[in-house]
């Protein structure tokens, strides 16, 4: 009997498939890790074809695990890296170029020029975004001015664009659905948040072709059917959200003023805002957080590039470590007070300072610094960057007294301790911290009646942990004091840089 959710949550540092059952627990896991490519400073790319093979090995590896066949899929949910943008051949399926992942800062100088003409206040009223290589428009432009004749095929109506959820679509339904969610087109730079669709005064400032775009559909919906012949199995595909969206139906935040942090790769603060888009004055982003039957709730989101990232750059670049686990333990024998300060910017600095041009580095250097503090430094670097997401969001009127965190650094418990101690509000750990496939298999969930709404999953979420301040006052602020000081190092060398040349 066909009872069973199938997840694929494909992220930036690799590929997963979970299947849930009627009661959405977990009942077996695949994953591969996926290649990440740096041709050159700032440059962040993968392979396509890498996330669709993976994404297709690990369908099949999940329901092996399980001990299923593949009629016993009901319904699939995917969730996925955001911003990340890829241009196929809509005859062969294949991508012109790599897939220019979110982290990627190449079009930095494209957006300069279109803040040097003033366009940014009206591109932020319709998207709530900021000009940024960060979103996917100007990755789009870039691809089709950089690949040869690209740009040609684009006007012929050869070529289709799309976010991984759009593309993974086209894939597994045999190139018979190109569509997106609204979730992810809100982060392309090109959809206007308002009135939920494709801007044409964007497409033109942007110069990005409308013949290329996916539609855009409502986060639960018909997305159409896994092809038996690609996936190993068919069924209907009933919900698409970005990443970071998934996540906060994972961790229930679907009333207006509940926030969620995820530590993946990067870090992204989202806060439920209900049916209002509100209009950040501190630089964060409105984007939609999901829209069903055709009914938009909006999150206010705060994002930092670098976060799980950096614990993977200490176990692979430096060896510092020779697992992520390891971080844990090494904090453990480290005063939170050693004085060095981590500032992660490998790909600029995000929220609240949006500075693409700054570069990491590690600040307080003595002859007696060792591994533990400078893996310790890494872990605070991350929650003093948290601490600047909360400080911002409240500026802009949203005030929280607890935040619910999840993604791989949730399940280090001493990071847990020190970001409720720097934050000073309480932190929750779910008892299931995966809560980005989760979300998606609520979603799927909410599509197939298994979930009568949205307001249900409050009795669905459990909290495995809570963590409050232990840390005294001053000591907290000294350190964030320190934090603080740190980062203007940072943006003081890229503005002299800046100047320089």
């Amino acid at each position: 009997m066909s009872e069973h959710i199938l997840v694929i949550d494909q992220g930036t540092s690799s590929t997963r498939a979970i299947v849930y059952d009627r009661a959405f627990r977990s009942l077996a896991v695949s994953q591969q890790e996926i290649d990440v490519h740096c041709p050159g400073d700032g440059w962040v790319e993968q392979d396509a074809a890498q996330l669709l093979a993976s994404t297709l090995a690990v369908c099949r590896d999940v329901l092996a695990r399980a001990g299923l066949a593949g009629d016993a899929v009901h319904s699939v949910g995917i969730t996925n890296q955001r911003e990340t943008t890829i241009i196929w051949d809509r005859a062969s399926g294949e991508a012109i170029g790599p897939a220019i992942v979110w982290q990627d800062r190449r079009t930095q100088p494209a957006c300069q020029a279109l803040k040097e003409k003033n366009a940014e206040a009206a591109v932020t009223a319709k998207t709530g975004l900021l000009l940024d290589p960060y979103f996917s428009a100007t990755k789009i432009a870039w691809l089709l001015d950089n690949v040869p004749g690209a740009r040609d095929r684009a006007e012929r109506g050869e070529l289709a664009f799309g976010t991984v959820d759009s593309f993974l679509l086209w894939q597994l339904t045999g190139g018979q659905v190109h569509a997106t969610d609204a979730t992810n087109a809100s982060r392309t730079l090109l959809f206007n948040i308002h009135r939920q669709c494709w801007d044409p005064e964007l497409l033109a400032l942007l110069n990005v072709p409308a013949g290329i775009l996916p539609e855009v559909r409502d986060t639960v919906a018909d997305f159409g059917r896994t092809a038996a012949d690609i996936c190993g199995f068919s069924a209907p595909i009933v919900a698409v959200a970005g990443d970071q969206q998934a996540a906060l139906v994972g961790q229930a935040c679907t009333g207006a003023g509940m926030a969620k942090c995820t530590f993946g790769t990067g870090c992204f603060l989202i806060a439920n805002t209900g049916s209002t888009a509100v209009a950040s004055r501190n630089k964060l982003l409105s984007t939609v957080a999901y829209r069903i039957n055709g009914e938009v709730t909006y999150g206010l989101e705060g994002s930092i590039f670098v976060a799980g990232s950096l614990v993977q750059w200490l176990r692979d670049n430096v060896n510092f470590i020779g697992s992520a686990a390891e971080s844990e333990a090494l904090a453990d024998k480290a005063a939170a007070d050693h004085g060095i300060y981590f500032v992660p910017a490998f790909a600029g600095l995000g929220a609240p300072y949006w500075d693409a041009e700054a570069r990491g580095a590690i600040l307080g250097l003595h002859r007696g610094t060792g591994i533990e503090e400078i893996v310790t430094a890494g872990l605070q670097a991350v929650a003093y960057q948290t601490r600047d997401l909360l400080a911002t969001i409240e500026k802009d009127g949203i005030q929280l007294s607890t935040l619910r965190i999840d993604g791989g650094m949730a399940a280090n418990q001493w990071f847990d301790q020190f970001l409720a101690d720097i934050t000073r509000i309480t932190v929750q750990v779910p008892a299931d911290t995966e809560t980005t496939a989760l979300g998606a298999a609520y979603l799927a969930g909410l599509a197939s009646g298994r979930i009568e709404s949205l307001d249900k999953l409050a009795e669905l979420w459990q909290p495995q942990q809570a963590f409050a301040a232990t840390m005294p006052a001053e000591q907290q602020q000294q350190l964030y004091r320190g934090w603080q000081r740190a980062v203007d190092s940072v943006l003081g060398l890229a503005a002299a840089s800046r100047e320089a040349s």
